[in-house]
């Protein structure tokens, strides 16, 4: 068994909607990023890499790749799955957290669960996430960033590397 840490941060600007979780949310700002800024994704992605000790996200999908300009994070999230995979290793969960003042995320929890699952050929209980605002206070608070953090676990496949 291995476990991964990924974290991820982009800044809001006004218009929505606010992509998360490989879901468009209603709102009236939206994540701003070289990619489709998904944090969300992002944190899960760089969870998953970390935990089979495989290169970042930016290093996988790096800024200064046109091909990156607008990328679904989705699809980034599923190529640095397969790479996990060919490293010798099986998600077993994962348990995100996301801070973001507003929109209150509560009613997109599940569909965000199942779009990960579903991204990552897992059940839907595999994936936890939870939401939390910023009290008003930082620059989560004042809905300027949103965060996330995700944990992996994974495990070596049978006659894995791992």
């Amino acid at each position: 068994m291995r476990i991964g840490l990924g974290e991820d941060s982009h800044r809001t600007e006004p218009g929505g909607p606010l992509r998360l979780g490989g879901i468009d949310v209603p709102h009236d700002r939206h994540l701003v990023g070289h990619s489709d800024a998904d944090v969300l994704l992002h944190a899960v992605t760089d969870a998953l890499l970390g935990a089979a000790a495989l290169p970042d996200i930016g290093r996988m999908f790096p800024n200064t790749d046109p091909a990156n300009r607008n990328r679904d994070s989705a699809e980034m999230l599923g190529l640095a799955a397969a790479k996990v995979a060919e490293a010798g290793y099986r998600v077993v969960n994962l348990d995100c957290v996301v801070h973001a003042e507003r929109p209150k995320l509560a009613d997109y929890i599940d569909a965000m669960r199942h779009r990960i699952a579903g991204a990552l050929r897992l059940n839907p209980h595999q994936v936890s996430i939870k939401a939390k605002t910023g009290e008003g206070v930082g620059p989560v608070g004042r809905e300027e960033l949103v965060v996330a953090r995700c944990v992996a676990l994974v495990e070596a496949n049978e006659g894995g590397s791992g």
